[in-house]
């Protein structure tokens, strides 16, 4: 059974940077499409950020292209998420999800079936 546990959430200051980490076990980490998702109140979950298995390829929504920066090292079994320039609608709890796929970027949350707890960010103005 793959586990997937998020971590590095917390309350910055707009404009301020955090760091998040996916720390995967149980499974088969390297060989999958990994993705960031978050979820605002009163919001669906959306896309954030995807990474194929060697971090060779990567995909961004368009509200956090050019400010994040997802990667990931698959001897550690670990996925990164850097936020940098983060503004008030970053604000949001932040999920990182395994994809059913082995090779293709998807948006759709119901592309990945294995999904973390969750670590909420929050961004003061």
């Amino acid at each position: 059974q793959v586990q997937l546990v998020e971590s590095g959430g917390g309350l910055v200051q707009a404009g301020g940077s955090l760091r998040l980490s996916c720390a995967a076990s149980g499974g088969t980490f390297s060989s999958y499409v990994m993705g960031w998702f978050r979820q605002a109140p009163g919001k669906e979950r959306e896309f954030v950020a995807a990474i194929n298995w060697n971090g060779g390829s990567t995909y961004y929504a368009d509200s956090v292209k050019g400010r994040f920066t997802i990667s990931r090292d698959n001897a550690k079994n670990t996925m990164y998420l850097q936020m940098n320039s983060l503004n008030v609608e970053d604000t949001a709890v932040y999920y990182c999800a395994r994809s059913k796929n082995l090779i293709v970027l998807r948006a759709e949350p119901n592309e990945y079936d294995y999904w973390g707890q969750g670590t909420q960010v929050s961004v003061s103005s």
